[in-house]
């Protein structure tokens, strides 16, 4: 155990007070920093400007029948706009379309057409569904008065007021989506970039010959699981560094993004679910942080890493996008993401996705994380001896075949 000691404390020392770790880390607070507190800083230059003509929408009626009908419809459907009723030609409305004069324009034809006029389309422009609904009522309220419906009547039954409450009984996706996310995605890069720290830097010992003074003081399982362990609380620590500056910023600036749903999503994460998200963030990161050691044990030179861990990172890759794709159609409770919460290289994302925004039940996730642990530790314990092989292997690259025999050795 002393032995163990002695290098985890050696191992997280080097990478905390490594300077490119530090820098990395003082960026990240300052970009996260300045994207939570660019609300504030941005109101400050934002001027007093009367000048609203990017949020102009210009309307041109070729029927004036049911204009007072079109007026209040448009109006309080675009709140945030302004909207103007105009007698130009369409000509010169296209003219102030491109110019960005106004911000777009509705041609309306008749009752059921219209022509949308804008410059540059946006992925997120929805107004022709608005002006869709505003169609249909003034449509449907004309039909009511050609059949003798008085106008106050046909209005008023198109303006009734539906009563609707949802009340979510499980989880709301629309609530959940956004930290599961950024969640999978930090666990990714985390992953990825810490776990090839680990097999960097056993190769690097190994090709400087260091290991083989440092194999004859230590068992092979002390200094793998000291090195595994000084990454992942490494790792942590950088997180928590940039998470906690994050939840900083917030509550300073909080006031900003009181009507941004997906900042306030990220920030309301449930006490419960980030207890599971720090089990299987943990145990997700130690079985390939295992994996990427031994690999970096097998080889000679730091330049052969890239071939060795393409297998981990190849399926890695997969089981990210996966969880990714299975989260982003919000269908996390299906058959394949089901039978990937139980697989252990893919249940640390899988299991985590599925209790954050589908239904899952306690022995479900205590039968994961049991299957997780287990694979860890054994994975642990195949890597060290994979380990205590490779470190003295030199020249030729071991084939598979002699790796897998290694483990079978007694040390």
């Amino acid at each position: 155990m002393k032995q163990f000691f002695t290098i985890f404390k050696f191992e997280l020392n080097n990478l905390i007070r490594n300077k490119v770790f530090i820098v990395m880390t003082i960026l990240f607070i300052i970009l996260v920093a300045g994207l939570l507190s660019f609300p504030r800083f941005s109101g400050l230059f934002a001027g007093d400007s009367s000048d609203d003509s990017q949020s102009t929408i210009l309307i041109k009626l070729e029927n004036k029948e049911y204009k007072q009908q079109y007026e209040a419809a448009f109006k309080g459907a675009f709140k945030d706009n302004k909207v103007e009723f105009t007698e130009a030609s369409v000509d010169d409305i296209k003219d102030k379309v491109t110019s960005g004069d106004v911000e777009s324009a509705f041609i309306i034809k008749n009752e059921t057409s219209y022509d949308y006029l804008i410059n540059n389309a946006s992925l997120y422009d929805f107004k022709t569904e608005v002006v869709n609904g505003i169609m249909s009522d003034v449509y449907k309220a004309s039909a009511m008065v050609e059949n003798g419906v008085s106008p106050d009547k046909a209005t008023s039954i198109i303006t009734t007021k539906i009563d609707c409450q949802t009340q979510v009984l499980g989880k709301d996706q629309r609530q959940t989506f956004f930290y599961t996310y950024i969640m999978i995605f930090a666990l990714y890069m985390v992953i990825l970039l810490y776990g090839q720290i680990v097999s960097t830097s056993v190769a690097a010992e190994k090709s400087s010959r260091a290991m083989e003074v440092l194999i004859t003081s230590a068992k092979p399982i002390n200094m793998m699981f000291g090195k595994v362990l000084a990454s992942c609380l490494a790792g942590f620590v950088q997180l928590a560094a940039i998470f906690g500056a994050g939840i900083v910023f917030y509550q300073i600036n909080k006031g900003y993004w009181v009507d941004n749903l997906i900042v306030e999503s990220i920030f309301s994460i449930p006490m419960q679910l980030f207890i599971y998200l720090l089990v299987f963030f943990v145990l997700g990161y130690l079985l390939y942080a295992f994996l990427f050691a031994a690999m970096g044990s097998a080889v000679s030179k730091v330049e052969e890493l890239n071939t060795v861990n393409m297998p981990i990172i190849f399926l890695f890759v997969i089981a990210f996008i996966i969880v990714i794709s299975s989260i982003s159609s919000g269908d996390v409770d299906s058959v394949l993401l089901i039978v990937c919460s139980y697989i252990p290289f893919t249940s640390s994302m899988a299991m985590f996705s599925r209790i954050a925004m589908g239904s899952v039940a306690f022995y479900e996730i205590l039968i994961s994380i049991a299957i997780l642990i287990a694979t860890v530790g054994a994975i642990g314990v195949l890597s060290a001896r994979i380990y205590r092989v490779g470190v003295l292997l030199y020249g030729a690259k071991p084939k598979f075949k002699d790796i897998i025999k290694s483990v079978f050795i007694k040390q």
